[in-house]
């Protein structure tokens, strides 16, 4: 069993702070689509490693570089002038056994099949370019798939920090832009793309959410229309984000602030294909939201990029996504938590299922027994760890989202 550290905090949890920042960048922002395609590239690498050998062989693909391309937007329809291009980076095994296998092809598949299932308006064959730049292993992180024994070892030395539950402001931010991307909105308001990012301030109990979506020129046949349009989608967001909150006393929706009337098509926010990476904003892997799905200024976060590394070796990836689930486990089945934190750190080499440290923080509250509170706390992380298995195949199963 692995020695866990318990330690309470004191002071007032993120929701009872003045002030809390929280961002998350939606399905069509750049950052997030290198997130989502590298995540599907490891994925589809790990099925073909299982198909061909009977196990995961080293790969990470968690370095990518969405180019923002060119296009020319007009009322009812702008064109594109030159393509977005998509670079795939870092590290695979290319062959074993004398079997190669054709990895260049697999990421190339996996993005353009992704562009096809989540952006409406882009055409994977003509609007991306590919660049695929994935290299050959080192022999060494390679040797650590062939040692056998059960769990893999570590292949890098590396932690991360997971915290329950999602304040208010939080779960406000990461359900809207979840809805405002869903099928049931984009049916009633087809006009709006799915480059999304979503920024709420609150203080004390108000909460701004200031809202960055582009409409689509095709639906937009002149400024009197876009501004029409925009006002009907603020008055849908408005309604739904009312009806989401609990606590808080006042909720303000701001949408598209930089839009000036008068000022043609240099004063709305219209785009060719629904994502600024047509021709306004890069993206990159690791840039974008953390792996619950947002980007909380108050919380603490580890440095590195969950999306794309593998699932059975990498604690870039399972120590980033466990620390959360742990931190839900824990605040779901322990009684008298407000907070909690978990903290978890490797050593290359090491097995993942044995982390050099593995702590919680707890906020608790009043009149919360701590000693009783800290080996509840210490079964459920050492459980977990034991299992790690079976949770590593659930990351292979794509079931944890990371971004």
């Amino acid at each position: 069993m692995t020695d866990i550290l318990v330690e309470r905090l004191g002071g007032l949890s993120v929701a009872e702070r003045r002030v809390e920042i929280v961002e998350r960048k939606g399905l069509g922002h750049p950052d997030s689509i290198c997130d989502a395609i590298m995540e599907g590239v490891t994925l589809a690498l790990s099925r073909e490693y299982m198909k061909r050998f009977g196990v995961i062989l080293h790969h990470n693909i968690d370095k990518g570089l969405l180019v923002a391309g060119e296009v020319e937007r007009r009322f009812g329809g702008g064109r594109v002038v030159e393509p977005m291009r998509l670079i795939f980076g870092d590290r695979a095994t290319f062959k074993m056994d004398d079997r190669t296998i054709p990895i260049n092809d697999i990421a190339v598949d996996t993005a353009k099949q992704w562009f096809s299932d989540n952006l409406r308006f882009v055409d994977p064959e003509s609007h991306v370019r590919y660049q695929v730049e994935i290299k050959h292993a080192s022999l060494e992180l390679q040797d650590i798939f062939k040692r056998g024994g059960g769990v893999f070892g570590a292949n890098d030395t590396s932690a991360a920090v997971g915290y329950a539950p999602l304040t208010e402001t939080e779960r406000l931010v990461l359900e809207s832009e979840i809805y405002l991307n869903s099928k049931d909105f984009k049916d009633r308001f087809p006009e709006t793309g799915e480059d999304i990012k979503i920024m709420g301030f609150r203080r004390d109990r108000d909460l701004t959410l200031t809202i960055a979506m582009p409409f689509i020129d095709r639906y937009i046949t002149d400024e009197d229309t876009y501004f029409e349009k925009k006002g009907l989608t603020h008055e849908a967001i408005e309604d739904l984000v009312k009806t989401k909150a609990n606590s808080l006393e006042k909720v303000q929706v701001s949408l598209n602030t930089l839009d000036r009337e008068g000022r043609g098509l240099g004063g709305m926010y219209l785009s060719v294909l629904g994502t600024s990476a047509e021709d306004a904003d890069s993206g990159e892997v690791g840039r974008g939201n953390r792996v619950n799905g947002i980007i909380a200024l108050n919380r603490p976060s580890a440095a590195e990029a969950a999306a794309g590394k593998n699932a059975v070796s990498h604690v870039g990836k399972i120590y980033n996504i466990l620390t959360h689930k742990m931190a839900h486990t824990i605040y779901e089945n322990v009684d008298g938590i407000k907070e909690v934190y978990v903290w978890l750190a490797s050593q290359i080499g090491v097995p993942v299922n044995e982390p050099v440290i593995a702590s919680a923080q707890v906020l608790l509250e009043h009149r919360a027994s701590f000693s009783s509170i800290s080996g509840k706390i210490k079964e459920i992380i050492n459980k977990e760890l034991s299992e790690i298995e079976l949770f590593c195949n659930e990351l292979l199963q794509g079931k944890y989202p990371v971004c």
